[in-house]
């Protein structure tokens, strides 16, 4: 195929994934504001979407992380870059077929590492990089946000104690826009970055950019487009696990929760660690239930986020190897690849209309899914 086509084919296949990243992760920033009825759906998913849009622009540590740091760019080619995409994609719409909070993060990184790996040899892949900016935060962001989650709401409680209900409540939803919104804007800060920087990632390996390029503008502006149209279409069956699925939340649970994963976010961004959104929000919504005493925690569904967790990297990755290895054999392996990567969208799509959930029931519990 030729290198121009082919590079167009990464870069449309890329914006695809920072659709589905959008529509994916919504639930990160706003599934606690609506399941407390601080924000009503559509006008929680609007505001969302502008502000992903927004906090595209606000640095680009990150995109420099995927673009010269977790592959070696010199040992790959688009089309493996292609495969890794492709990996990523299925994964997000399977997870969000379950309603299961999963990292879209590590789905990108899981398929590029795996089509890497398998085209190009463990060497071409930093390991080295992938311990220090992927895999420890993966396992420290939600413990932090968690933690600081459950100090601030029984802070939250123990200072408004004396407070009445309504007025209590009333306060924290006020709060809650504000949380919400900055979640959203650290959301765009962080996981467009990622999409910017596979984009940027691809136009080095064509010989497009020279290696250790920043993002162009056009790439920044493309890439947070995607992400906000994906947000904005709501994602509405994770919003019901983060919101109802995990524990009942209350307006001051809700505020502390979306606090405490904007500041984790949004360091971590300019720290340059593409860390996992999803973790960091579903932790403090964690960390909220187990603050405010009494709360129930439905840990069974929290371990069933585990375990999406804990797939979701080597998943990506045996998916992104298949696919990396079918595109590098030419033409008629990318056109395969990108059928039944479209095959399989459709699938969940269908799947997903048996058992609608839209802004009308996005405040029910969800039934039992599994993994």
């Amino acid at each position: 195929m030729d290198v121009s086509l082919i590079v167009l084919v990464v870069v449309v296949t890329a914006l695809a994934f920072d659709f589905t990243n959008g529509f994916h992760d919504t639930a990160n920033a706003m599934a606690t504001s609506i399941a407390t009825g601080a924000l009503s759906p559509k006008v929680a998913v609007g505001m969302s979407a502008v502000l992903n849009l927004a906090g595209a622009f606000l640095s680009i540590e990150v995109a420099k992380t995927i673009s010269s740091g977790i592959v070696d760019e010199s040992k790959i080619s688009p089309a493996i870059i292609f495969g890794g995409l492709v990996g990523a994609v299925v994964w997000n719409l399977a997870t969000w077929l379950l309603g299961l909070p999963s990292s879209s993060s590590h789905a990108l990184f899981g398929g590029l590492i795996g089509a890497t790996w398998v085209a190009s040899g463990a060497d071409a892949v930093h390991f080295g990089t992938v311990v220090e900016k992927i895999l420890i935060p993966a396992i420290a962001s939600p413990l932090i946000a968690g933690l600081v989650a459950g100090l601030a709401t029984y802070l939250a409680y123990t200072i408004t104690r004396r407070a009445a209900g309504s007025t209590r409540t009333r306060g924290f939803r006020i709060g809650q826009i504000a949380s919400a919104s900055l979640v959203s804007l650290a959301h765009g800060t962080n996981d467009a970055q990622k999409t910017m920087g596979v984009i940027t990632l691809t136009l080095i390996t064509a010989g497009s950019l020279p290696a250790g390029s920043r993002p162009p503008l056009w790439v920044i502006i493309t890439a947070g487009t995607a992400i906000s149209l994906g947000t904005y279409l709501g994602g509405w069956r994770i919003i019901r696990t983060m919101g109802k699925g995990i524990t009942d939340i209350e307006s001051p649970q809700g505020f502390a929760a979306e606090t405490s994963a904007a500041a984790v976010i949004l360091t971590s961004s300019q720290l340059g660690f593409a860390l996992s959104t999803t973790h960091v929000c579903s932790g403090g919504v964690i960390g909220s239930g187990v603050g405010k005493r009494l709360a129930e925690v439905r840990w069974s569904v929290a371990g069933r986020m585990a375990v999406a967790w804990l797939l979701t990297l080597p998943a990506a990755a045996v998916v992104g190897a298949l696919a990396g290895e079918l595109s590098s054999q030419g033409t008629v392996g990318t056109i395969v690849v990108a059928l039944v990567a479209i095959a399989i969208g459709a699938g969940c799509y269908v799947a997903s209309r048996r058992d609608p959930v839209g802004a009308h029931n996005v405040n029910d519990v969800p039934a039992p899914a599994t993994v």
